[in-house]
């Protein structure tokens, strides 16, 4: 956020923003919180001559070839009889509720949201709601893709479940495909990816987006597979760049996985709008979660 670039130009340029008071009410409120785009574009003429900023696009004589593809994952009966339970239930409460009710409960629509996303992964996240329902449509994808790969090649999996990566961990053991695990909770950072970067046997390297999308040097890595989308698509950005940065030497696939007529369509759909501001000198901490009205929050339900 901004406050991580005022930080930063303090150390380089003293008294450049101002007090720290001052940069808050001038600037980190209208961006941060409002999205001011007039203030972005103030600040950004303001720090410009003090920053040098080399861009992807900058760089691309350096880097080999990326390709981002999108891989939809139809959901079987089971699976889809979950997930249309869980819209009937969210769609019953937007419906049943005033749009300023809406507005207060923001807990129960995040709530609701997460379960729809979880059940695209696997109906198995939501614990003992959906026991029977245990199929899952990306799971079978992810693994067919993985086990396509042939070796010598490297994999990233993101997911903002870690139920989800321990659900991929497991099939994998199954398989005897060596893995490499990082998430909020794990310890041992360096050696995770020590044994992913030098050690052969260790093909597949499974990180929460939160916890691995940023800070990390993983360009052993040539494939990465988002397991869900996240509304922002700097965030997904990011976590690309983990193996699309300098130092990579072979052509990078990146590959989103999508379950269609859901919520994930609709995500995808939102991060489109989102990319527009991409450019922009401050770059979102990732976040964001869009602020709807009710009858916005029913439209995303839509098919």
């Amino acid at each position: 956020g901004t406050l991580d670039l005022y930080a930063q130009l303090s150390f380089s340029s003293p008294g450049l923003l101002g007090s720290p008071r001052a940069f808050r009410a001038l600037f980190s409120v209208p961006i941060d919180q409002f999205k001011s785009s007039r203030r972005a574009a103030e600040l950004q003429q303001r720090v410009a001559p003090f920053i040098l900023r080399r861009t992807k696009a900058e760089v691309a004589a350096e880097l080999p070839e990326k390709t981002e593809l999108v891989l939809h994952c139809p959901m079987g009966s089971e699976q889809r009889k979950a997930y249309d339970a869980c819209e009937a239930e969210f769609r019953a409460f937007l419906e049943g509720s005033a749009d300023e009710d809406v507005e207060r409960n923001t807990l129960h629509v995040l709530r609701g949201l997460t379960r729809l996303r979880q059940i695209c992964n696997s109906p198995l996240l939501l614990g003992g709601e959906h026991v029977g329902a245990d199929a899952s449509s990306k799971l079978d994808v992810l693994l067919e893709q993985l086990e396509s790969i042939v070796p010598g090649h490297k994999v990233l999996v993101f997911s903002q479940f870690v139920s989800m990566l321990t659900l991929i961990k497991t099939a994998l053991a199954q398989r005897g495909i060596g893995y490499a695990w990082l998430t909020g909770s794990t310890r041992d950072r360096g050696g995770a990816v020590k044994a992913f970067q030098e050690d052969a046997s260790v093909r597949v390297f499974l990180i929460s987006l939160k916890a691995g999308g940023t800070g990390l040097n993983l360009t052993e890595a040539d494939y990465v597979f988002l397991v869900d989308p996240w509304w922002n698509p700097a965030v997904e950005n990011q976590a690309i760049d983990r193996a699309y940065r300098i130092g990579q030497e072979k052509h990078v696939i990146a590959t989103r996985l999508i379950c269609p007529d859901t919520i994930e369509e609709k995500i995808l759909q939102l991060q489109d709008t989102k990319r527009s501001l991409s450019g922009e000198l401050v770059k979102s901490d990732g976040a964001f979660v869009p602020s709807f009205s009710r009858s916005e929050w029913l439209q995303l339900l839509a098919h």
